[in-house]
């Protein structure tokens, strides 16, 4: 029974938590998008009023 011997499943679990610490973390900071965020300006947009033909 697999459930006795922890040794493979344990090495197992071990690379695989090391490869979420170590290496995605690095690949997910390094993501770059192609539209950069702007900043938002702080003149409020001037609207006009509408002409209803009623």
């Amino acid at each position: 029974m697999p459930q006795l011997n922890p040794a493979p499943c344990f090495y197992i679990l071990i690379f695989s938590w090391l490869v979420f610490i170590l290496i995605i973390p690095h690949k997910v900071v390094a993501q770059t998008y192609p539209n950069p965020p702007t900043s938002k300006t702080t003149e409020s947009p001037k609207t006009e009023s509408w002409s209803w033909p009623w």
